[in-house]
């Protein structure tokens, strides 16, 4: 992250509606503790945000929005202790007026993708998060889409490409699992899923990509980046 935050306009500069009393309420969901008070200090430098709680899990995550019900949630790609995307989901689903941006050190368009798909509506990379958050934020208060610029140029050729294989967030899980070695039952004890459920997933997958063997499917799950730890 830049040492330099650059000035951007009021993150309430929109209409009256984009936030609570004209503050935008936010809570950072980081596994590291440094990261997090990065990100901390970096928005405290806007005059109309305000940086109500931190969580670094994402059961701590959920719980937060639940109880604290902010504008908006910024939520690391790649927590420790479970899925980001099958999070978001499940924010979505208890939470529907928080926005979701998510953060992340990396530029794959998969990523982003997923991300999207489950409901964020900002993605941003930490590198660029000097002048992408605070942009995201505002973006997303109005309800409007925020794609670091790197990564949308990289979505746009990946969909074009990727047109009819587009895997739904369980989906991406399960395939990730299942390529890094687990079986179906671990996979069904990881995800708390039944067995048949995911090979129930697993076919529509090698349906989806057209893959036959399991070693297709890792292979495929390597060339998007999806074993990236």
């Amino acid at each position: 992250m830049s040492a330099e935050l650059h000035a951007l306009p009021s993150l309430t500069d929109g209409p009256a509606e984009e936030s609570r009393a004209g503050v935008v309420s936010v809570v950072i969901a980081d596994d590291h503790a440094l990261v997090r008070r990065g990100l901390r200090a970096l928005l405290e430098r806007e005059r109309e945000v305000a940086v109500v709680g931190e969580a670094d899990a994402l059961p701590g995550a959920l719980r937060s929005v639940r109880e604290l019900t902010p504008d908006v949630l910024v939520l690391d790609m790649r927590m420790r202790d479970g899925s980001s995307v099958l999070a978001i989901g499940e924010l979505r689903e208890q939470a529907p007026d928080t926005r979701v941006v998510v953060v992340t050190a990396e530029d794959n368009p998969l990523f982003a993708e997923h991300a999207l798909a489950a409901g964020a509506l900002g993605f941003v990379q930490k590198e660029h998060a000097d002048v992408e958050l605070p942009a995201a934020i505002r973006s997303v208060v109005r309800g409007e889409r925020y794609v670091s610029p790197r990564v949308e140029a990289k979505l746009a050729s990946y969909r074009a490409i990727h047109v009819d294989d587009a895997l739904t967030a369980r989906e991406l899980e399960v395939v990730r699992l299942i390529a890094l070695g687990h079986t179906s039952v671990e996979v069904a004890r990881i995800l708390e899923i039944s067995p048949r459920t995911v090979e129930s997933h697993r076919a529509r997958v090698q349906a989806k990509l057209a893959l036959g063997t399991r070693a297709e499917l890792v292979r495929y799950a390597l060339r998007h980046g999806m074993l990236v730890l």
